[in-house]
């Protein structure tokens, strides 16, 4: 079974994006190839409701096979609020700590983002795996698809 990698909004948009599009296109190109199993949520579904028509086009035709579509819960609204409380981030940034909730609930082998600014922010994760880990969840590693084509 190939790794779980939990992908937010922004990597779905980083196809036609031209500061990210060469690393993105590499990581679709190994979702087709079955290296990788593509997990997204309703919150990214939701958020790309307002992204560019080429961006949803893009996501709607991305082969079934190659997705799983994860919940959001009570439990994952629970964790998000506490990376709040914990002043990791700012209550600004709900839907990031939503993003990443997710993939901690739902177990995921790494989340994947292009928002330096709230996910893959050095500084921040270790904030994110300290909640996690005082509430029973594995820590949660989280990189950019430069990261993961560059490995």
């Amino acid at each position: 079974m190939p790794p779980r990698y939990y992908f937010d909004t922004s990597v779905f948009g980083g196809v036609f994006d031209t500061e990210f599009e060469y690393e993105t296109r590499i990581l679709f190109n190994r979702i087709e190839a079955g290296e990788i199993k593509c997990v997204y949520s309703g919150l990214a579904e939701a958020e790309l409701k307002s992204a560019p028509e080429r961006v949803r086009r893009f996501f709607q035709e991305l082969d079934a096979e190659t997705l799983e579509r994860i919940e959001i819960n009570e439990a994952v609204l629970t964790l998000a609020r506490k990376y709040i409380e914990d002043n990791v981030v700012g209550l600004t940034s709900l839907d990031d700590c939503v993003h990443i909730a997710l993939a901690t609930f739902h177990e995921v082998d790494m989340l994947i983002s292009w928002n330096f600014k709230h996910i893959v922010n050095q500084a921040r994760i270790p904030g994110y795996n300290s909640v996690n880990l005082q509430l029973g969840y594995k820590a949660i590693e989280i990189r950019s698809p430069k990261d993961i084509v560059n490995s």
